[in-house]
């Protein structure tokens, strides 16, 4: 059996990379994993009682993503893992695809004004999440 990786901001913008990553559990059989990555990284020029106070607070939306993302998976018979780490996108995805033994990444595509990548740069993300992790990557 695999195990899933789906990297999610959540919100709106990622149920259909999360509803990808339920259907893929279910058709694959593969364990599935919800990962968020809280990144504070912007906030270095900033007191660091602000930069605590922002941390704390990227953590808590992060779990209650997560939470939505678990729960949406459970009512469709999928039992889904969460996981949150702090640091780096890249970093963090790695590290977490290669401790949880992830066989498969699933990230989403970037729609609007506030995607991260353009369409370009998340494919090169995605070959060197591969070469990094030895698990296959899909972009839903």
């Amino acid at each position: 059996m695999g195990k899933i990786l789906c990297a999610t901001r959540g919100g709106q913008d990622s149920q259909s990379t999360q509803q990808a990553a339920i259907d893929l559990a279910r058709e694959l059989g593969h364990e599935l994993v919800f990962l968020y990555v809280a990144d504070a990284s912007f906030l270095n020029t900033i007191a660091m009682p602000v930069v605590v106070d922002v941390e704390q607070e990227l953590d808590r939306m992060g779990r209650f993503q997560l939470a939505i993302a678990q729960e949406q998976a459970a009512e469709q018979g999928i039992a889904a893992q969460l996981a949150i780490r702090h640091g780096q996108l890249r970093a963090q995805l790695i590290a977490a695809a290669r401790e949880l033994g992830a066989t498969l990444i699933v990230l989403g595509q970037p729609q609007g004004e506030d995607a991260v990548f353009d369409s370009q740069a998340l494919h090169a993300f995605a070959r060197d999440l591969q070469l990094h992790t030895e698990a296959e990557v899909r972009i839903v």
